[in-house]
């Protein structure tokens, strides 16, 4: 039998407030463990939570920014549940008045457009660490009462391509809003992933798995492509596929069963009644919606329009917003109406050397309008190509103009014919049957002579005049 997926994901945000949800401890990362709690957020008898007015406007932000409808009254509820990093054996958070409902993300995939709903973003706080050894654990309560922003989809996304798309996407705007690091590795974004399969065509769901302990995107990805493979394994053999949580484990790339799956039920909502009830209003939702300014999808739509590029350029220059900045001044400072050489160079070998180098293109450290001016040193002959990204890796170490390498090291390009016909004749010399090749009909051949001239000069060689005297030779 075929079968379909039905995934749903749920995203966990830290918000990066200076301070706690419900106290004034901080939320800086790494510091000494334990150093960053107080009675509010362990939760000792007699201490009162107050509401963080920097963590609800930025809820708000990332809510709007996703379409969803905002509730003008809601409330936060006590989530009953015992583990060793929830202090108060209780996380508050909100449970049928969630702060906001019934959003979408557009996510595109093989050249079509999908509407991810989202059923709702709310605001909690997130619970402390456990670290484990061998023969003992211990907890670090630095992280407990961070402000937390759950975002959770529809069952819409039906392949684990689909849900990698849409996680790029949702990162990529929240970057932009500037309420999040989003860094997986510190865990101020993780994702848990529900997923079941049906028969398909058909409409009732399936029973459903949680994976959880998923690191990165790709994990997630890879989790779901196994975990489809299991739950049909299982209804081909006519088992049972049982609910519960699972756990990814990446050295065996399978899921492990960790435990039952809770429901609603199995957590004991109730109102807390150390929180009260609270609107916002029309006028605070307005306000928040001025401050969200240019998202991805927007900005992707303007560099087409503007600049000329194609939708695949554009999507890669516009995912990181500082990025985005970076190529936006670039595209603007260089004089050609054409815009195509720099994008080029943008997503070629300028993103080439800033993923050797493990940063983003702005992260570099090279100038844009050092940038403009390499480029327009080889377009108008003065350096070639192959010594234009050889003085683009110098510039990423060493953060000198081009101009100035290009003089220090004398790479300006070789176009005197005169000094070029003792290489052009050496070459020809020395390779016979490359010769003959293009003497009897092969004309690709002459592009590898073209090549040893330009081993011979160091790179300096126009190759278009090596060509037309080779040419001209031949």
């Amino acid at each position: 039998m075929e079968y379909e997926a039905v995934i749903g994901l749920e995203v966990h945000l830290h918000l990066k407030t200076r301070t706690k949800a419900f106290c004034g401890c901080s939320t800086e990362f790494g510091n000494t463990p334990n150093t960053q709690a107080c009675p509010v957020c362990l939760g000792f008898p007699g201490s009162l939570p107050v509401l963080n007015r920097t963590a609800l406007e930025y809820a708000l932000k990332v809510a709007l920014a996703f379409n969803c409808q905002i509730q003008e009254f809601t409330k936060f509820d006590r989530k009953h549940y015992y583990y060793p990093d929830l202090p108060k054996n209780y996380q508050i958070s909100q449970y049928d008045l969630p702060l906001s409902r019934n959003g979408f993300l557009d996510i595109k995939l093989d050249g079509k457009i999908k509407r991810i709903g989202i059923t709702r973003a709310h605001l909690e706080e997130d619970a402390g660490k456990l670290i484990h050894a061998e023969n003992f654990t211990l907890v670090d309560f630095n992280r407990a009462g961070i402000p937390l922003l759950e975002i959770v989809s529809d069952p819409d996304i039906n392949s684990p391509q689909e849900a990698y798309e849409y996680l790029t996407a949702l990162k990529s705007t929240i970057e932009y809003l500037d309420v999040s690091d989003c860094d997986m590795e510190k865990g101020s974004l993780r994702c848990d992933a529900n997923i079941s399969i049906r028969p398909k065509g058909a409409k009732e769901l399936g029973t459903k798995t949680e994976l959880k302990n998923m690191n990165s995107f790709k994990a997630v990805r890879d989790a779901l492509v196994f975990e489809i493979k299991r739950q049909t394994g299982l209804q081909d053999l006519g088992q049972a596929i049982v609910q519960e949580t699972r756990l990814w484990d990446e050295k065996s790339q399978q899921t492990l069963a960790m435990r039952s799956k809770e429901e609603a039920k199995d957590y004991r909502y109730f109102p807390d009644p150390d929180l009260p009830q609270f609107i916002i209003s029309k006028e605070k939702i307005a306000e928040i919606q001025n401050t969200i300014g240019e998202l991805p999808q927007e900005k992707m739509q303007r560099f087409i329009k503007d600049y000329g590029l194609s939708q695949y350029h554009a999507k890669i220059l516009v995912d990181n917003k500082e990025d985005a900045a970076y190529a936006e001044i670039c595209l603007r400072g260089y004089p050609q109406k054409d815009k195509k050489v720099v994008t080029n160079w943008l997503v070629g070998p300028i993103a080439a050397i800033a993923s050797d180098n493990a940063v983003s293109i702005s992260g570099l450290g090279i100038e844009p309008k050092d940038t403009i001016e390499l480029i327009g040193f080889v377009e108008n002959g003065k350096i070639s190509n192959l010594v234009g990204k050889s003085v683009l890796a110098q510039m990423a170490k060493t953060h000198k103009s081009p101009a100035l390498i290009i003089s220090e090291q004398n790479l300006v390009q070789i176009s005197d014919e005169a000094s070029l016909e003792r290489d052009v004749n050496l070459v020809i010399q020395e390779n016979p049957k490359v010769v003959q090749d293009y003497k009897t009909g092969k004309e690709s051949s002459i592009m590898f002579l073209v090549g040893q001239v330009m081993k011979k000069t160091g790179g300096k060689a126009n190759p278009k005049v090596v060509q037309e005297i080779l040419k001209r030779r031949l």
